[in-house]
């Protein structure tokens, strides 16, 4: 392993155990045993490595708490998969709790570093389409503004569910609550069409 992928770990684990706000530049070059210098080198700054450790990191979480929605148990439909993904998603928000905790940190950054919203605001474009076609089957090349609809819903479930996780562990929603308000609003807005 050479050095840019020593300094991707090492940046992966400082802000797993310090967070975004608290690593410094010596702290990765340290957890990833490699010379201060090399950073700049291989990223062009601090700053710019955390960024992309973050959006590893986030997509690799993203990837965990979407696997298996794509391929229900034989006879389960949308439902099934949209609370087989909120279960690992809560299940995460204990396991990944310091993985969020630096997420949240990043998006503060982002208002005062373009660099980080603009990477931030891809990933999400990115996450909108997987989600609407890993758990309901929305292609967004057939529907593109449905598809973008059903993924915005969930980006902003995964982002308010994780607020509440992180404030209030205790009292956040489980799956089945998220599952259970998500078709009662569907049922009313039914309803009144």
């Amino acid at each position: 392993m050479g050095h840019r992928e020593q300094l991707m770990a090492g940046a992966k684990r400082c802000l797993e155990e310090r967070g975004f706000a608290r690593t410094t530049s010596r702290d990765i070059a340290a957890a990833a045993n490699a010379p201060l210098g090399t950073i700049n080198y291989h990223y062009g700054s601090k700053e710019r490595l955390l960024n992309a450790a973050l959006l590893e990191t986030l997509d690799e979480w993203s990837e965990k708490v979407r696997s298996g929605s794509a391929e229900p148990a034989a006879g389960s439909g949308a439902g099934a998969r949209v609370e087989s993904m909120w279960a690992r998603v809560v299940e995460s928000e204990t396991t990944d709790r310091p993985l969020l905790v630096a997420s949240a940190e990043a998006l503060a950054q982002a208002e005062r570093s373009a660099e980080v919203r603009q990477q931030l605001a891809e990933a999400f474009e990115r996450a909108r389409t997987t989600l609407a076609a890993d758990l309901h089957g929305i292609e967004g090349a057939e529907d593109g503004e449905v598809a973008r609809a059903v993924g915005s819903v969930h980006m902003a479930l995964v982002a308010g569910l994780t607020q509440q996780w992180l404030v209030d562990p205790e009292r956040a929603p489980s799956a089945r609550e998220v599952a259970t308000g998500l078709r009662r609003i569907a049922q009313a807005l039914e309803s009144d069409s």
